[in-house]
C-alpha cells in the first residue's frame, strides 16, 4: 500500500493533487502549506470543472509535492467563484505567494492562466480557502 493509499484510509474521498503546473511550482507551495503561511488556493472554473475530481467544503485533499510524494493533507473550508479581476487582496494574502500582496498575485496567475490558456480579466475562478490538518 502507497503513502496515498495509507492516508485515504484515515481522510476517506481525499483527493491527492500537486499545486501548480511544474514540480519546482508543487513544491514552493507545497512548502508554504506546510509553514502555514498558504491557507488559499484558486483554479479556472474551466479546468475545475473539467476535473474528475474537485475539492468541496468539508472535502480533504492530499497534497503532493514536485515528485508526487504526500507533503500534507488539507480540508477545504470554504469556495466561491470570483472574476479574476475581483480578487481581494485579503485573498491575495492568504495565497501566501511572494511578497502576499494583490499585486503580487495578479502578475502571477495571469502568468499562469495564460499558459493554461483560460487568462481573461473577467474569467471565474474558484476561489477556496482550506486548513492544514497534517503535515506528512
Amino acid at each position: 500500500m502507497s503513502k496515498i493509499d495509507d492516508l485515504k484510509v484515515n481522510y476517506p474521498g481525499a483527493i491527492a493533487w500537486p499545486f501548480g503546473d511544474t514540480p519546482a511550482m508543487a513544491d514552493e507551495l507545497a512548502e508554504l502549506v506546510v509553514k502555514g503561511i498558504k491557507t488559499a488556493t484558486c483554479c479556472s472554473l474551466s479546468s475545475f470543472q473539467d476535473e474528475d475530481e474537485s475539492p468541496a467544503i468539508g472535502s480533504y485533499s492530499i497534497v503532493l509535492n514536485g515528485k508526487g510524494e504526500p507533503a500534507c493533507v488539507i480540508r477545504t473550508i470554504a469556495m466561491r467563484i470570483v472574476r479574476f479581476s475581483d480578487v481581494a487582496e485579503g485573498f491575495a494574502r492568504k495565497e501566501g505567494e511572494g511578497d502576499l500582496s494583490l499585486k503580487y498575485w495578479r502578475e502571477g496567475h495571469k502568468e499562469f492562466f495564460s499558459r493554461e490558456g483560460t487568462y481573461h480579466e473577467a474569467m471565474e475562478l474558484v476561489a477556496e480557502e482550506f486548513e492544514l490538518v497534517e503535515v506528512v
